[in-house]
């Protein structure tokens, strides 16, 4: 029976001692809950000191593989290599591809031509001037001055000139005008009689009076259509007849006409009666001609038609075909004669026209052409002068300056060269080549596909949070997979257009990371905190230390001397804590920044606990099994 007993014994004794271990407690906090005096109320503190006060807004999210590059031609070619393979690991630098660069590179020998030209003349601009290229310049100053010269010399000769020219032809229009009447008096000397006598070959009656078988009344026209048969008279002479009758009727309208001016006219008449009185003699003389041309046709088809037939051809009619024969060659010598005065009387005013034209260009061209071999005697004097005094400050600069935009020609067609050559962006793996050798390749074709192993976190924020992180910003990273793993990084893209999931704003963060871990793989839960602002040396207390206005202790409100809508803490004064007013700064969970009011090193109140509040909190932390008298926190206890 004493073994089954310390067999139980043995076997309940855990929970035997528990069981003991729990009525000793509870015996103990029931006496101190009925039986031991009250408790006064105590105080946690907290002292003011000087730190670093950091802000950090946090996130979650997936970690990314940013791996992934479509290696791209700039320029267009056919691809004469191709070196790389798919799989194939590369570093950065290495040489995918090459189109063919020949263009490219004969660019880039042209310029380095011509800046090897350009430096040339750079230096050969530095050097002093030699003896020959002194004389040159003294020989083209001379040149020029004597070109000065001359054309002084030319200008004047050739303005004399011209004036002269003009005034020979004013002299020779004058003279023109007394030819013109002179040859229009000439011509009414002669031609009274020539209409005289077409006259009277039409309508005289010398013909039938010389012929017995004629009618002695009848007129000459009218006599000779009796001579012929009517046949012949209907086909051929009576048009004849008409033509010469219609020529005299408008020969004799002119003469009359012409005549009548010429009455009234003299050599001292204005120029313009003159002119208009040779052309209306012109035209008289030509009605006249062509009259005795068409009375000399009835004339001579009469006398055909009477040879023909074997009938005698009468003397008088003979006489009048001379006669007629010498007004036609009268008259052409007349319009002749007046045609020549008329054509000298325009030639006359053109050539005055023309000289007066030379001579306002000379006034006008002449001083400008004095004027430019002035400014080329002036302009070679100052080469000359220039060239003996060196090389100017400002020749030098802007050739320095031509040099440079030489050799920023040849930086930028080696650079053109450059684009031929496809090389990889950074250190990975070939994922896929898309070219092989003798493909044409035109810009902005993918060449190749790069993978990298760099890694990032992509986190969402909220937009009040996301309002604070700037690109470059410092973060922390830490992951729920590698606990003992933290990674510093940076803030590398912000979305710029957030995304709405029930009624809420988040924006995509892209973390970049500052080392890599082989461990970390895409994928996987990363936490992040962004570090938005830094604050160093400055005075900090706990958050539970600072109070705002709308909550002072009524038991103590005439010892507050704060402003109603201000910060405070509490301070104690002997045991009792007393409100002073602060300024506050920047503050994040845990700390806030003092700016005024209070000083490092002073204590403050961050936690009242009163005799009941500490009864409650042991008996409801006794299954935690607290020592009585500590409180969590970490601060200073006051009664």
């Amino acid at each position: 029976m004493p073994k089954k007993i310390s067999s139980l014994i043995f076997r309940y004794k855990i929970t035997a001692v528990a069981a003991i271990t729990i009525l000793a407690i509870g015996g103990y906090y029931g006496y101190q809950y009925f039986f031991a005096p009250e408790k006064a109320v105590r105080y946690v503190t907290a002292t003011a000191e000087k730190g670093v006060l950091i802000i950090s807004v946090s996130g979650s999210g997936q970690v990314s593989a940013s791996n992934q590059v479509d290696v791209k031609s700039k320029v267009s070619g056919d691809a004469v290599f191709v070196g790389a393979k798919n799989g194939q690991e590369v570093k950065a630098g290495i040489l995918l591809a090459q189109l063919d660069a020949r263009d490219a590179q004969k660019s880039v020998r042209d310029a380095e031509a011509n800046l090897q030209s350009a430096k040339l003349s750079l230096e050969k601009l530095k050097q002093p001037a030699d003896a020959y290229s002194i004389l040159q310049a003294e020989n083209s100053l001379i040149s020029a001055r004597d070109n000065l010269a001359k054309l002084k010399l030319s200008q004047e000769t050739d303005y004399q000139k011209a004036l002269e020219a003009k005034k020979k032809a004013e002299d020779n229009i004058v003279k023109a005008y007394e030819d013109s009447f002179n040859t229009i008096a000439n011509a009414f000397l002669n031609l009274p009689n020539i209409i005289t006598a077409l006259n009277d070959v039409l309508y005289g009656k010398t013909i039938g009076q010389s012929e017995t078988a004629i009618g002695r009344d009848q007129n000459n026209i009218s006599a000779l259509a009796n001579t012929v048969s009517p046949d012949y008279y209907a086909s051929k002479l009576a048009a004849l007849q008409t033509s010469a009758e219609n020529d005299y009727k408008s020969a004799r309208a002119k003469y009359d006409a012409s005549f009548e001016n010429y009455k009234n006219a003299s050599r001292y008449s204005e120029k313009p009666v003159i002119e208009s009185l040779l052309a209306e003699t012109l035209e008289t003389t030509k009605a006249i001609a062509q009259n005795a041309k068409s009375e000399s046709n009835y004339l001579d088809a009469w006398a055909d038609y009477r040879s023909t037939n074997n009938l005698t051809i009468f003397s008088t009619v003979k006489g009048y075909q001379a006669n007629l024969a010498t007004y036609t060659g009268q008259t052409n010598t007349h319009l002749s004669n007046l045609l020549s005065v008329q054509r000298s009387l325009e030639d006359n005013r053109e050539a005055l026209v023309n000289t007066e034209r030379d001579l306002k260009e000379m006034d006008q061209n002449n001083p400008l052409n004095l004027a430019a071999a002035e400014a080329s005697v002036k302009e070679k004097s100052a080469s000359l002068e220039k060239l003996k005094s060196g090389p100017d400050a400002l020749d030098i600069q802007s050739s320095e300056l031509s040099v440079k935009q030489r050799e920023n020609a040849l930086l930028d067609a080696k650079e053109k060269l450059a684009d031929y050559y496809i090389r990889a962006p950074f250190d990975g793996m070939v994922a896929e080549i898309n070219i092989k050798t003798g493909d044409p390749v035109s810009a902005n074709a993918v060449s190749a596909t790069l993978i990298t192993r760099s890694r990032i976190a992509e986190i969402s924020l909220n937009e009040v949070d996301v309002a604070k992180v700037k690109t470059s910003q410092k973060a922390t990273l830490t992951f729920d997979a590698v606990p003992d793993l933290s990674i510093a990084g940076q803030v590398a893209e912000i979305a710029a257009i957030g995304s709405i999931a029930q009624g809420v704003v988040t924006y995509n963060v892209k973390i970049s990371f500052d080392t890599q871990d082989e461990r970390v793989k895409p994928g996987m839960s990363v936490s992040a905190a962004i570090i938005t602002d830094v604050k160093q040396d400055v005075v900090i207390v706990p958050n539970s230390a600072v109070k705002t206005s709308g909550n002072p202790r009524t038991e103590r409100a005439e010892q507050s001397s704060y402003d109603g809508n201000s910060r405070y803490v509490e301070i104690l004064v002997g045991d009792a804590p007393q409100s002073q007013s602060v300024e506050v700064g920047l503050s994040n969970d845990t700390s806030t920044e003092i700016t005024g009011g209070l000083k490092e090193g002073e204590s403050v109140v961050t936690q009242t606990i009163s005799a009941t509040a500490a009864q409650t909190s042991s008996s409801q932390s006794s299954s935690g099994i607290r020592i009585p008298g500590l409180t969590p926190g970490g601060g200073t206890f006051r009664r």
